[in-house]
C-alpha cells in the first residue's frame, strides 16, 4: 500500500505564523489563507485576521481579548531525509 504523502502548509495555501501577544503569551502555527497576504500591505491583513480569530476565541471563553505584541512567519521545517 502507498503511503500518503503529507503536504507542507504552504502547499495547501496557508502561511504559518508564530504569535505572541503583550501578556507574553505564545501562539505558535496560527493559519492565514495566502490570498489575502501581500501586496502593499505585506502581512498587516495576517495580524487583522488573527485578531479577528482571538476576538472570538476571547468572546466564547468570557474574557478579553489577548492583543499582538509581535508577529512573524514560521520558518519553513526542513526537509526530512527519505527512508530507504
Amino acid at each position: 500500500m502507498a503511503k500518503h504523502a503529507r503536504q507542507l502548509p504552504q502547499d495547501r495555501g496557508t502561511v504559518l505564523f508564530d504569535v505572541v501577544f503583550e501578556d507574553g503569551s505564545r501562539a505558535s502555527n496560527r493559519r492565514v489563507p495566502m490570498e489575502i497576504l501581500g501586496g502593499l500591505d505585506g502581512d498587516q491583513p495576517a495580524r487583522d485576521l488573527i485578531e479577528q480569530q482571538e476576538a472570538e476565541i476571547a468572546e466564547k471563553a468570557g474574557r478579553p481579548p489577548r492583543g499582538i505584541q509581535s508577529l512573524t512567519r514560521t520558518a519553513k521545517p526542513e526537509p526530512k531525509p527519505p527512508r530507504e
